[in-house]
């Protein structure tokens, strides 16, 4: 079996790649911190490209491609350090009407573990809420619980401090439950998270990229700090992270296995949240500097560490795994 990325694959990651780059740029980035309110039309033009409706099927209006093409696409995103509901408008694109063209916007909360956070308040049009414990009830069926929309201008919550600038959060106080929607639960928490570690992914590829630049550029006592032994031990064991949260994360979107997907999201948490630390250890205190982009990448991989399989989570998964000698099958939801 070959694992390589085809022709195609690479193609969507080029293009994916170019697209972000032109729309969401330094200096957008940069404009965004200050003022994180979205942007429709770049929002809007993601959805022409296919972004949200990536894995519908044609007849749907989508693309017709897999969680392994979504990932990809993911991955960008991440190092990019895109903002939005990115996540909640993937999944539900098939689900919530206008959401796959861009349209409009669609949050998505997890009500398993309190406080309940939305993700960019003011910019969504509609709410999904997912009830019930993480995971998968007995027999492999849905966990019990369910799912509902309501309209954002229908739900109560209040403001809460984000971590990232680039992402406001609100505490959700009031949800009206008077419209169910029939969810497989288990599979879209699956999804979601294995979308938020390949964002994590993609912030970690990006921090090594940074720290190796700067390593190359910096130059101590004549000559550049890269060849100093303990920078380069640095840089090497984020990139060593990085390869590994991606064989990871690759592998899981292949399978959509349960216990692979909580893996990849650790492996990619961990390599996000220690490489930007690592990044910023390199560059020293210029690091820090609310003008340097590093704690931009620290902030947000500290936030999506929490989102969808926080490491608590993921470790009690992967130990009840081994302990029962769960394996990775049809059942866990491997990709169609």
């Amino acid at each position: 079996m070959d694992f390589r990325l085809t022709a195609d694959q690479r193609a969507l990651r080029d293009g994916t790649r170019e697209l972000l780059a032109g729309r969401f740029g330094r200096d957008r980035l940069r404009a965004a911190v200050g003022a994180p309110a979205l942007d429709r039309a770049l929002w809007r033009e993601l959805g022409e490209a296919g972004f949200f409706a990536l894995r519908l099927p044609a007849a749907a209006g989508g693309v017709g491609l897999g969680l392994p093409e979504a990932v990809l696409v993911f991955e960008e995103a991440g190092r990019a350090l895109l903002p939005g509901p990115l996540v909640a408008c993937q999944v539900l694109a098939g689900v919530v009407d206008g959401v796959a063209t861009g349209e409009r916007i669609a949050g998505l909360c997890e009500a398993a573990a309190g406080p309940v956070l939305w993700e960019h308040p003011a910019d969504c049009d509609e709410l999904i809420l997912l009830e019930g414990a993480a995971g998968e009830g007995e027999g492999g069926g849905p966990a019990p619980g369910g799912a509902f929309r309501a309209a954002a201008s229908e739900v109560a919550a209040a403001p809460l401090a984000s971590v990232d600038p680039l992402t406001p959060l609100a505490r959700l106080t009031d949800f009206p439950r008077t419209a169910p929607l029939a969810l497989d639960a288990p599979r879209l928490r699956r999804e979601a998270a294995l979308l938020t570690a390949a964002q994590q992914l993609g912030g970690a590829a990006r921090t090594v990229e940074m720290a190796v630049a700067h390593a190359r550029r910096r130059e101590q006592f004549g000559v550049p700090i890269g060849s100093f032994q303990a920078v380069k031990h640095l840089c090497a064991q984020m990139l060593v992270r990085t390869e590994i949260a991606r064989s990871a994360v690759y592998a899981a979107s292949v399978t959509g296995d349960a216990l692979e997907v909580a893996g990849a999201k650790l492996l990619a948490d961990e390599a996000a949240v220690r490489n930007a630390r690592d990044c910023l250890q390199v560059q020293g205190g210029m690091g820090f500097t609310w003008e340097a982009d590093v704690h931009l990448h620290l902030k947000r991989a500290w936030l999506r560490a929490e989102r969808w399989g926080p490491a608590r989570e993921a470790e009690e998964l992967l130990a009840e795994g081994l302990v029962t000698g769960a394996e990775a099958g049809p059942a866990a939801g491997a990709v169609e």
